[in-house]
C-alpha cells in the first residue's frame, strides 16, 4: 500500500495517490477510499484497476490539515494503508483508522 504526496506550488492544495497493491486486494472487484475528505462516502471515490491488478486514485486536498481514511473492498471489506503517516483510533468502527498529513 502507498501514499504518494504532490504539492502545489500555486495553490495550498496536495495531490494524493492512494494505491493498493495487487497482492492486497488479491480476488477484489471493487475498491473506494473513505474518508473524512468525502464524508465517508463509500461511493464518491472508487478507485480504479491498474492492469497489473493493484488499484489507484488521485484526490486533491487541502494543505495544513490531516485526513483520516480507510478503503472499503467489494463493499464489505475495511482495510488501512501501512504506509500512512499516522493511525488514530475510532470509537465508533472500534478499530484504527489510517491518517494521511498534509
Amino acid at each position: 500500500m502507498s501514499l504518494s504526496k504532490q504539492f502545489l506550488k500555486t495553490k495550498p492544495r496536495c495531490r494524493v495517490r492512494f494505491r493498493l497493491p495487487a497482492e492486497a486486494v488479491s480476488g477484489v472487484q471493487h475498491v473506494a477510499v473513505v474518508g473524512d475528505f468525502n464524508g465517508w462516502d463509500e461511493t464518491s471515490t472508487p478507485m480504479k484497476r491498474l492492469k497489473d491488478g493493484s488499484f489507484s486514485v488521485e484526490v486533491g486536498l487541502e494543505t495544513g490539515r490531516q485526513y483520516q481514511f480507510r478503503y472499503l473492498a467489494d463493499g464489505s471489506r475495511w482495510l488501512n494503508d501501512d504506509a500512512a503517516d499516522a493511525y488514530v483510533w475510532c470509537e465508533f468502527a472500534r478499530t484504527e483508522n489510517s491518517v494521511v498529513e498534509l
